[in-house]
């Protein structure tokens, strides 16, 4: 994190970074400010960068413009993620936004597929500065700088050197990002709009939005259809070869679907962790029926999460947090799972 940026959020007496599980503070705000300094950011450039990552994500980055972003993964030869992100791109560079505590193991990895093409991978988190405005108060917020808010999910508007995203999710979410003068000039105005609030806040509507994140817990575990990426448009099926391609497609077109992520509530003691094993009673399978993404305290004692877990087992058993622990409480995401054949 810029040490400027923190300086400025700690004299507000902001929440920095990213919380604790086990609860949301001062609640949910009609409104909220959310410090989103647990993001990390790569900087992608060079001639030969819209051929490389074309040959390396899930998704076709040849559909990226100055309005429009999209969600992608990177994967193993076995089509399993191990990491996903938001790729935007600016003027002939490309950023991905993730998880910081993905962000080294990502560029360590996309260095090996570098070879001699013309291609930098830079780590920019400490440059440029993430934070996310919740709710219908953004536009008042936000909307004179960016000469009006970005109105379709994952478009994009542009203000000097900084980004406002919206993202998924009801009320409307935005991230902002920028360098952190002028990072530091919106938060402000902003805050005379909306409240500033707990980072685990913005959590807590991926998850009720469905989008996945993963984590190095869960890195290396699932391929994209089973995180639901596939009806989030985070795969391109007709853009051609990339790491993992082969695996993913045959799942999509040969294969029977037989995992996939819901979103869950469950009342438990404990803190459910990202990649806690699922229990089913009765179950005869040989892997782990379920594993946990993520998941955020909305009060003492109660959980939302993101699950991933066996079809049949969702819909015809009890799934179980831990065996012979609290039930799951599972629906599907707001954007609906297609039906089944």
């Amino acid at each position: 994190m810029n040490s400027d940026w923190r300086a400025f959020l700690e004299s507000r007496g902001a929440a920095v970074g990213d919380q604790s599980r086990d609860g949301q503070g001062r609640g949910e705000p009609d409104c909220a400010l959310v410090d989103l300094s647990h993001l990390g950011l790569i900087v992608i450039g060079g001639a030969d960068a819209t051929d490389f990552l074309q040959g390396q994500l899930s998704n076709d980055v040849r559909e990226l413009s100055a309005s429009h972003t999209q969600l992608s993964s990177h994967c193993s030869a076995k089509g399993r993620m191990l990491a996903n992100f938001r790729v935007l791109r600016l003027e002939e560079r490309f950023l991905l936004v993730l998880p910081h505590a993905q962000l080294e193991p990502l560029i360590k990895r996309l260095r090996m597929f570098v070879l001699r093409s013309q291609v930098t991978l830079e780590d920019a988190s400490d440059r440029l500065v993430c934070f996310g405005v919740i709710g219908s108060c953004a536009d008042a917020a936000l909307g004179a700088l960016f000469g009006g808010l970005p109105i379709d999910e994952n478009a994009m508007a542009h203000a000097e050197d900084c980004a406002l995203i919206r993202v998924a999710g009801t009320p409307p979410r935005y991230l902002f990002i920028g360098p952190p003068e002028q990072a530091k000039s919106v938060w402000t105005a902003a805050a005379e709009q909306a409240t500033e609030a707990n980072p685990n806040l913005w959590a807590l509507h991926d998850i009720r939005a469905g989008l996945p994140v993963i984590l190095p817990e869960t890195s290396d575990t699932f391929v994209p259809q089973m995180t639901n990426m596939q009806l989030i448009d985070g795969v391109s099926f007709n853009k051609g070869c990339y790491n993992g391609q082969e695996v993913v497609a045959r799942m999509q077109y040969l294969g029977k679907l037989k995992r996939r992520m819901y979103v869950a509530e469950v009342d438990a003691e404990h803190t459910p962790r990202p990649g806690d094993e699922l229990s089913v009673p009765g179950s005869r399978s040989e892997q782990t029926p379920g594993r946990v993404l993520d998941a955020r305290s909305t009060a003492p004692g109660r959980w939302e999460l993101l699950v991933v877990v066996e079809i049949d087992a969702a819909e015809g058993g009890e799934v179980k947090l831990t065996e012979g622990g609290p039930t799951l409480r599972l629906k599907a995401p707001p954007y609906g799972f297609p039906a089944r054949v």
